[in-house]
């Protein structure tokens, strides 16, 4: 808790305005890459299809193993990879565009900085993860067998989904710029941003297939643990920032 007091009594010394510029400026950089476009569409597509498969292809005796596991939490997946991938080219993707530069010569904090870059990662991640889940939800009420959909439909199963979206996706926007601090190639920063969040999905895949059971201890407490991260995660990224290397380094 005190961890957590600290980080939102920092965040709340940071200039809003100048914050939100920086959101608003990457939102408006991520329309304009196509690499970066197709890599976050290819994530929901592949976490889509294999739920999609074993529900439609289920018979209602599986309707009894799926209430009593958490298989679909793999959709998971989504807000743990897109975000990785859009804060790997945060940093590194402008700094070889050139246009990394004329900000740093701004006055805005690195603080504030991060901050922006941040919330355009997980904003429209947690967005397309709740709307490939609400997709997914939706085709389940109406095609899929009465037995699986009442067995899919459990609301604590769609309350773990819904509120562990934006905690992952924070985590592993942190690990991502984390890396893209220290990366001075787009593409070698999202390989390794996403190989960093694979963790938190190994978590996420061991729960959902039962290899580690789920408990409502240990939701509690890894949300308890999300939580304290996220909220730490721009002290521990924003000292990595270093303007003076990224003007004077060399870019690869």
């Amino acid at each position: 808790m005190i961890l957590v007091s600290r980080g939102i009594a920092g965040l709340a010394t940071l200039n809003r305005r100048r914050v939100w510029a920086i959101t608003r400026k990457e939102l408006r950089e991520y329309r304009r890459n196509r690499s970066v476009l197709v890599a976050v569409a290819i994530f929901p597509i592949v976490f889509l299809v294999q739920p999609m498969v074993a529900i439609f292809s289920s018979g209602a005796e599986a309707a009894g193993y799926l209430q009593h596991t958490y298989e679909l939490l793999y959709l998971l997946g989504i807000p743990i990879l897109v975000p990785a991938t859009l804060a790997a080219h945060a940093i590194t993707g402008e700094r070889q565009q050139g246009s990394l530069e004329p900000v740093l010569t701004t006055p805005i904090r690195r603080e504030e900085l991060i901050l922006g870059k941040a919330l355009a990662a997980i904003v429209p991640s947690i967005v397309v993860a709740y709307l490939v889940y609400g997709i997914f939800l939706v085709a389940v009420a109406l095609f899929a067998r009465p037995e699986i959909s009442a067995a899919i439909l459990q609301s604590q199963s769609i309350i773990v989904q819904v509120v562990y979206t934006p905690l992952l996706a924070a985590a592993s926007t942190w690990i991502g710029l984390a890396i893209s601090t220290r990366t001075s190639d787009a593409r070698v920063a999202q390989q390794l941003s996403i190989l960093g969040s694979l963790p938190l999905l190994l978590v996420v895949v061991m729960i959902a297939f039962d290899i580690v059971h789920a408990t409502t201890t240990l939701f509690v407490a890894a949300g308890a643990v999300l939580v304290a991260a996220d909220t730490q995660g721009w002290r521990v990224v924003a000292p990595m920032f270093d303007r003076e290397r990224l003007i004077t380094g060399t870019r690869s």
